[in-house]
């Protein structure tokens, strides 16, 4: 399979123990199996571009701590920066408002009930549902957020696609509100990155072993794109077989790099749901890079 150009292929690797890890979260998110970005004060080598201002801010919403990192000048103390940041937390509490299933007085469940249409709901609303059309066709239904409940009635619940899509645009909007600066975001384990800047590193991201989560399975080093992961290492089995409305775990974690996070979630989730039928379907998506950990340990990615 040919990946993007700029996004690496993803191979088996040695455990590397001098990865850094950012400290300042705990691992408690949905789908921990990717590590975090490199810590503040984990510059690049000494052969590496000096290191750039960076700094990180943590969030609890959607249910799991979001970080986001600025890297560039000003990222400490520029108000501009402060300013850009916490629009982009603003965003994803907006999201949780709209999209959570936990809250009864969200739109979305407000819409399960049948108190709500979707043509009277926020334009968000109809956007992710246009976006979650969009995923079922192009993986051929394994992705589908209309998911039959215990009666057999279908509902509508896009909470598979609206993280990475939420994140994507948070992403998106402190790009263009901070052009000289790189930046990730990250949410329980998915992350979407841009490196704009020449003198600085790859991030560096470590895919955890689904099995024996102290080890590392491979390592990525990547400027630009969207990493997701779909297993059952931190929440037990709770991905839903689309067809069949219940969980599923034949695979230990599905990961995926795509060109932007959305996509790579969404890809994630419909190939751990697929089960290990997803390798033919995999090796036919020329447009991503993939790795995929069976319940043996296996190893197979392109």
């Amino acid at each position: 399979m040919t990946s993007p150009t700029d996004l690496p292929i993803l191979t088996e690797l040695p455990i590397l123990t001098d990865l850094p890890i950012l400290t300042e979260l705990p691992i408690l998110t949905d789908l921990p199996i990717l590590t975090d970005l490199p810590q503040d004060g984990a510059g690049p080598g000494p052969d590496e571009a000096a290191e750039q201002p960076r700094r990180t801010w943590v969030e609890q919403v959607m249910g799991m701590p979001v970080s986001l990192q600025v890297r560039g000048p000003g990222a400490r103390d520029d108000a501009a920066v402060e300013a850009a940041v916490q629009l982009g937390i603003a965003w994803l509490h907006r999201v949780d408002d709209l999209f959570s299933t936990w809250q009864p007085d969200s739109q979305v469940s407000r819409l399960q009930r049948g108190e709500l249409t979707l043509e009277a709901a926020d334009p968000l609303m109809r956007e992710v549902a246009d976006l979650c059309e969009q995923a079922r066709e192009r993986t051929e239904g394994w992705f589908d957020a209309q998911l039959p409940g215990p009666d057999g009635v279908r509902h509508f619940d896009p909470t598979g696609l609206v993280k990475g899509w939420a994140v994507q645009r948070c992403l998106e909007q402190l790009a263009a509100a901070l052009p000289d600066h790189d930046l990730a975001v990250n949410a329980g384990g998915d992350i979407a990155m841009l490196c704009r800047r020449t003198d600085t590193p790859d991030w560096r991201i470590g895919i955890e072993n689904p099995l024996e989560r102290t080890e590392l399975v491979a390592t990525l080093q990547l400027r630009t794109g969207g990493v997701a992961t779909s297993g059952t290492a931190a929440r037990g089995s709770h991905i839903v077989d689309p067809h069949t409305g219940r969980t599923t775990a034949q695979l230990a974690s599905v990961s995926i790099v795509a060109a932007d996070l959305l996509w790579a979630d969404v890809y994630a989730t419909a190939a751990f749901a697929r089960g290990p039928g997803c390798l033919e379907w995999l090796r036919a998506c020329p447009e991503i890079a993939w790795l995929v950990v069976d319940l043996d340990g296996q190893v197979t990615s392109a």
